[in-house]
């Protein structure tokens, strides 16, 4: 175990850094930040410090636009499908499942990041969202539900649905809010949101607003998609060091 200050400062530099990162690109703080805790603590525990800032940043992001009752009636099979998905896979997190975990973890990045750095661009069609959305969603939330991380393959998906930038933003916002109150209910189940880690949780909200405030002015100055590049290239980098730190 490391000295509760030296977990504390970890934690608030992480939030920093995945809030900087989700407030120029509008994803990747939970990316982010359980990739980086699960360096030093179980997947449990950094999926139970991330619930608070999560929640709050994505609330944020998703009330910002103007298009959430248009957006949440095209999305709820998805959103739907997630909960169903995480919920099935209840105690996929627990500590006995803890190497299997990290290992889904850093497979997930490593998967994640090579989708992001490929230069295809998958596309759905709609008539294709109302079967295939819900099944989307079912994956997601299994894997969510395993690795505490909520990106694949929803993210590719609302990716491929062609919404304008601001609209995918604040879908991004929604499907996060909607992951993340999911998970909760899986670790609160678990009995993984003690109250040492929810004061952390809590604690991480700051880092997580001021790292969120500053991306967002960052984004007007540094091109997006050279951030995104760097962004998917130090994921692919943290997915293979925790999948040969684990396996090895």
């Amino acid at each position: 175990m490391h000295d509760p200050v030296f977990i504390a400062l970890a934690v608030c530099l992480t939030f920093f850094v995945a809030g900087l990162v989700k407030g120029v690109i509008g994803m990747g703080l939970p990316t982010v930040a359980i990739g980086l805790l699960t360096l030093i603590m179980a997947p449990a525990q950094a999926a139970a410090i991330l619930i608070a800032p999560s929640f709050f940043t994505n609330v944020w992001q998703a009330g910002a636009g103007t298009r959430l009752g248009p957006l949440l009636r095209r999305l709820w099979p998805l959103l739907v499908g997630v909960c169903v998905g995480t919920w099935a896979g209840i105690g996929l997190l627990s500590p006995e499942h803890a190497t299997r975990a990290t290992i889904g973890l850093a497979a997930t990045l490593v998967i994640y990041a090579l989708i992001g750095l490929s230069p295809l661009h998958l596309s759905v069609p709609t008539k294709a969202e109302p079967w295939l959305a819900p099944l989307v969603g079912l994956a997601t939330g299994l894997i969510s539900a395993g690795t505490g991380v909520f990106v694949m393959p929803g993210v590719p998906y609302l990716h491929s649905l062609g919404l304008e930038r601001d609209d995918l933003v604040q879908a991004l916002g929604i499907f996060f809010t909607v992951t993340t109150t999911a998970l909760a209910i899986n670790l609160f189940v678990l009995g993984a949101m003690k109250s040492s880690v929810a004061g952390l949780s809590f604690l991480a909200l700051v880092p997580a607003v001021a790292g969120m405030y500053l991306g967002q002015i960052v984004r007007t100055r540094v091109s997006p998609t050279v951030f995104r590049y760097c962004f998917f290239i130090g994921m692919l980098l943290l997915g293979a060091h925790l999948l040969i730190r684990t396996v090895v």
